[in-house]
């Protein structure tokens, strides 16, 4: 299948889409999703790596407050 026709078709038309485009479809769109849940996975671990270094930070502080009084 072209990609002119997959952008042609419309699933509002009320036409039923050929089990190529679903095919084409589900594919595309699994692909995107793997994309996006690696992204986010990334965002994640990169806002938690941020957030252990500020929580070290604030605890260094609090045991140097504590160490000098």
């Amino acid at each position: 299948m072209s990609e002119a026709e997959m952008k042609s078709y419309r699933f509002g038309t009320g036409k039923e889409p050929s089990d190529e485009m679903l095919e084409q479809v589900m594919k595309e769109v699994a692909e995107d999703a793997r994309e996006r849940s690696k992204k986010a996975e990334k965002a994640y671990f990169e806002q938690m790596c941020r957030n252990i270094k500020d929580h070290k930070v604030q605890l260094a502080e609090r045991i140097n407050r504590i160490i000098n009084g």
